[in-house]
């Protein structure tokens, strides 16, 4: 049982945080205050760069009453597991491991484009059961300021649950997550974004525990061949298209890569193996979703476009009816 005690108080965190600016350092003792306020806290805990984020400034709020768990699933890489159990460590956070099984929804398998929504319920159900065993009143995530814009049914699903996210409460974008994370220290402040397996299969498309494999092979795969660290293998059925960071697609511009790739990704279950010429850009699966609507990758946006602002953005809702 975790009990509600905070062992750190602001004086002990001037050091901690004395190298930010000042407006990122007042967010960052925002988002302290905040969770403290919660008093026991579960983080909800994938292993990428805004969790951990959250994770270490839980573990400077308070302490030994913040618990990481983290949801291993097929939708999960391998790899990715044993990063947040590694990171975990790092940071001090008890860590905790639940299964989720929403391969076992079949709404979840035919992969409509509110997928995320059932994916989120699911992981908020086995949390929420976690949460009151340890008796942490308070179920927190690293969703980010940023995420909030766009085609979002998992951060509505999440907020239908309860589930808090102070960093975007704060108005912390990622951009700002990442500058945080790095004078803090965290590891993988630089780490490319890592949504689960099902992101890469076309809506529409039924998710089985074969493609979401062959997903995983293949970008590990490619990850060992050519390096590169920004990469999506999209599975449009028969089709595998390859993504990569803008910057790194040169690392594919030889005949004997893309000869080595194309036939192990025959050998994983892909008939046609496709290089996308613009690389990766986030959500390019939802460029079906709305007519005429395309993600751009950030190289070839009007630097003059301005961005919305961020602070006290309210959940993305539903999308989608539904069923």
């Amino acid at each position: 049982m975790l009990t509600a005690k905070a062992p750190n108080q602001p004086r002990e965190l001037d050091g901690v945080l004395s190298g930010m600016p000042p407006d990122l350092r007042a967010k960052a003792v925002e988002i302290i205050r905040l969770i403290r306020g919660f008093g026991c806290v579960l983080v909800a805990f994938s292993g990428g760069i805004d969790s951990t984020l959250v994770a270490r400034l839980a573990k400077l709020a308070i302490g030994q009453n913040a618990v990481a768990v983290t949801a291993d699933s097929p939708s999960l890489p391998a790899s990715e597991l044993e990063e947040a159990t590694r990171l975990a460590e790092e940071i001090g956070i008890k860590h905790m491991v639940v299964r989720t099984e929403e391969l076992d929804d079949p709404k979840y398998l035919a992969n409509p484009a509110n997928r995320c929504y059932f994916c989120k319920k699911e992981l908020s159900e086995k949390l929420k059961r976690v949460a009151a065993d340890l008796g942490a009143s308070v179920i927190v995530d690293g969703t980010n300021a940023d995420d909030l814009l766009g085609h979002r049914p998992g951060a509505a699903a999440l907020a239908e649950e309860g589930v808090r996210r102070p960093l975007s409460d704060v108005g912390l974008t990622k951009t700002e997550v990442r500058e945080m994370s790095r004078i803090l220290g965290l590891p993988n402040f630089d780490k490319p974004s890592m949504p689960c397996l099902s992101s890469r299969i076309q809506y529409g498309q039924l998710i089985t525990p074969e493609r979401l494999q062959r997903v995983e092979k293949s970008e590990k795969f490619i990850r060992q061949l050519t390096g590169v660290k920004e990469l999506r293998v999209r599975d449009h059925g028969n089709l595998a298209r390859i993504e990569v960071g803008m910057s790194e697609r040169k690392l594919l511009f030889n005949e004997h890569v893309l000869d080595a790739i194309g036939k192990k990704l025959r050998d994983f279950g892909f008939t046609y193996v496709s290089f996308d010429l613009f690389g990766y850009r986030t959500g390019s699966t939802n460029e079906t979703l709305i007519p005429g609507i395309r993600s751009e990758p950030e190289s070839l946006r009007d630097p003059g476009a301005s961005r919305p602002s961020h602070r006290g953005q309210q959940a993305a809702k539903p999308t989608h009816r539904l069923p």
